[in-house]
């Protein structure tokens, strides 16, 4: 299989970032999306809402559903997901792509924050694939999708952010498990990692950060379709890197990805 054509995806965090970018890949071949986020309304500091998301996808060739939904939220999480699989006759894939971010050491951690990050990145991947999990199982090719490092125990990566190492490890670990545990059932669980910084709004996150210095998420969604297309049976429980992925494909010029071509890059979190 080479395209989505037909398929349904249910995306966290899929208003703006690598969320949408995924979105409208996967809308180019003709697929329908769920665009699972709580922007339902415009945000002065963040551009994108589910709406303009729906809108570019629509666009791009695909068809949108747009759900507003908290993934800490259970009673929305596992609305959302009823929702979409009636209105698209079920779901075959799922990205969890939503992330909460707070890099900062232990004092300067606010517990709401750290509550936030765990709830978000670990809970929320956890809830959001249970609650897909019958629709995934009626699928001819399915996938669960987790935007999360390989796993680490070093302490260079938790020294400086405890808190948010711990929550983004937890999505990792989801990986580990849920792989194992989905493998007889042919569901396919990965995750996917960036080589460099993505010129995200999450930058502004990270001190010294400049959007030259980073590629586009147009990177990682082509990454994501490339590992999306596989058989699931064949294909579960890795943690690839965007750049390697594309290397399989054949891609060798990574420049048109750059946000300023020929400038140098910073590598991501979590890979040394």
């Amino acid at each position: 299989m080479t395209t989505l054509s037909g398929k349904t995806l249910f995306i966290t965090g899929a208003s703006r970032g690598i969320g949408l970018a995924i979105a409208l890949r996967a809308a180019r071949d003709g697929a329908n999306i769920a665009i699972v986020a709580k922007s339902g309304v415009p945000n002065p500091r963040l551009p994108g809402t589910i709406h303009t998301a729906a809108a570019e996808i629509e666009a791009a060739g695909g068809r949108a559903l747009a759900l507003k939904c908290d993934i800490r939220d259970e009673a929305e999480v596992r609305a959302a997901a009823a929702q979409a699989a009636e209105h698209f006759g079920g779901i075959d894939i799922v990205v969890n792509n939503a992330s909460a971010i707070w890099l900062a050491g232990v004092e300067g951690t606010p517990m709401k924050r750290y509550d936030l990050m765990h709830q978000v990145n670990t809970r929320g991947t956890f809830l959001v694939t249970q609650s897909c999990l019958p629709h995934l199982k009626q699928a001819a090719n399915p996938h669960v999708l987790m935007l999360a490092p390989p796993p680490s125990l070093d302490p260079k990566w938790f020294a400086p952010h405890t808190a948010y190492t711990i929550a983004k490890m937890g999505m990792s670990l989801c990986v580990l498990g849920m792989s194992a545990e989905f493998a007889p059932l042919g569901i396919a669980v990965n995750a996917l990692w960036p080589r460099t910084v993505i010129a995200t709004a999450a930058i502004g996150m990270i001190e010294g950060v400049r959007a030259e210095q980073c590629r586009r998420p147009e990177i990682v969604a082509d990454a994501a379709h490339a590992m999306l297309v596989r058989p699931a049976r064949e294909c579960t429980g890795s943690f690839a890197i965007d750049e390697d992925v594309l290397r399989e494909t054949g891609v060798r010029d990574f420049d048109p990805y750059a946000v300023q071509p020929g400038q140098p890059l910073l590598p991501d979190l979590f890979l040394g």
